[in-house]
């Protein structure tokens, strides 16, 4: 495409382009001139009427290609396309670089609206609801397979080491016979074929969470922050009840699924990305109040059949309270629980005259689980 400038007048311009009209992918060989009496750029192509471009209605693309291109569309026209090899034409055109208005913007702006209302449905209706069906089908050996997997993902999340070493379990003997002293004295209060694996995490949040398949995680921090094997085993019981209702399988499911959803429109949820957020997610879960209501109550009846004291539970959240605050840790993964500390600091009223506890752990057995790690 060469340019011509012909004729005695300094503004006179002619020049040979390419027009692609947006329908098909060749484009046609343009003549090119300005028409000054219609202020327009005028296209003559073979075997069709000449266009007329508006010289205010041109605005300018970038050239994604080279940059030594001009490419020219009309602003109300959004697929037709004008390619000169050369810029003079640029020097007439005052309003080629502004941006194009938008049209029927009422139109776009509703679009919009309906696709974030259709976003919002798919991530707050239609995961949890597809989640909450899927999670009643999984077999348990696929649920306990799942549990497994998540778990080996969040030790490799939480390394902070930046070598990429999973966060070890702690597994010193004596410390490992009194966990499983503290899980058999718990047992018999779970629904018959109910699987409980119980693991300790060296890593000094203070937390605990449990998993698909009936993985309960301690944190070596919350064992430590403990003054007692009662408020391990509270937790433990509690922890257990979201097992019983598969409350975390359905978690995940749903996390899962959400994240899923809004990586496909944002990009940003995959691989590493991805595992970082869901680990996140699952070791601060914050379930329904109805959920956490639930597990409470599971947990008050459990700690009771066993002659585990109740009250442990809301004696450990109170002291952690008034030494962390309402947000930290393991306090947050409680806020969702509809009055917690006070009811289960209440259920020590609620408890049966002849209701005595007995010791979970000796002295020396405690002292163990609290050194599990070392």
């Amino acid at each position: 495409m060469t340019v011509i400038r012909v004729g005695a007048a300094p503004d006179s311009f002619e020049s040979r382009g390419l027009y692609f009209d947006g329908d098909t992918a060749v484009g046609d060989l343009a003549h090119v001139t300005v028409d000054e009496d219609a202020r327009a750029l005028r296209i003559g192509r073979m075997g069709f009427a000449p266009l007329l471009w508006p010289l205010d209605d041109l605005r300018q693309l970038p050239d994604q290609a080279g940059g030594d291109l001009v490419i020219l569309h009309r602003r109300d026209d959004p697929v037709a396309r004008l390619i000169l090899d050369d810029g003079l034409l640029l020097q007439r055109l005052p309003d080629v670089r502004r941006p194009a208005p938008l049209v029927r913007r009422g139109r776009l702006m509703a679009w919009a609206a309906a696709a974030l209302a259709s976003v919002a449905l798919i991530v707050f209706v239609l995961v949890p609801t597809m989640a909450d069906q899927m999670a009643d089908y999984i077999p348990p050996a696929g649920e306990r397979a799942l549990g497994a997997a998540t778990l080996d993902q969040i030790r490799s999340a939480l390394d902070e080491s930046g070598m990429g070493e999973p966060v070890a379990f702690c597994n010193a003997p004596e410390g490992l016979t009194a966990l499983e002293t503290l899980r058999a004295r718990l047992a018999p209060g779970l629904p018959e074929g109910q699987e409980i694996s119980v693991h300790v995490l060296d890593h000094e949040m203070i937390n605990a969470f449990v998993l698909p398949g009936g993985y309960v995680v301690f944190f070596r921090g919350l064992i430590q922050a403990a003054e007692t094997p009662e408020e391990v085993a509270a937790v433990f019981a509690h922890e257990i009840g979201h097992v019983v209702s598969r409350d975390p399988t359905r978690h995940a499911l749903r996390s899962a699924g959400s994240i899923g959803v809004l990586g496909l429109l944002f990009g940003d949820f995959a691989g590493g990305a991805l595992v970082l957020f869901l680990a996140e997610r699952l070791i601060e879960a914050s379930y329904a109040r109805e959920a956490e209501a639930a597990a409470d109550d599971f947990a008050r009846a459990l700690l009771m059949d066993t002659a585990i004291d109740p009250a442990a539970l809301g004696v450990f959240f109170d002291r952690l309270r008034r030494a962390f605050g309402e947000e930290e840790g393991f306090l947050a993964h409680f806020t969702s629980h509809p009055a917690l500390s006070d009811r289960i600091l209440a259920a020590q009223a609620d408890l049966p005259d002849n209701f005595t506890p007995r010791p979970l752990l000796t002295d020396p057995e405690w002292q163990s689980l609290q050194t599990i790690c070392n």
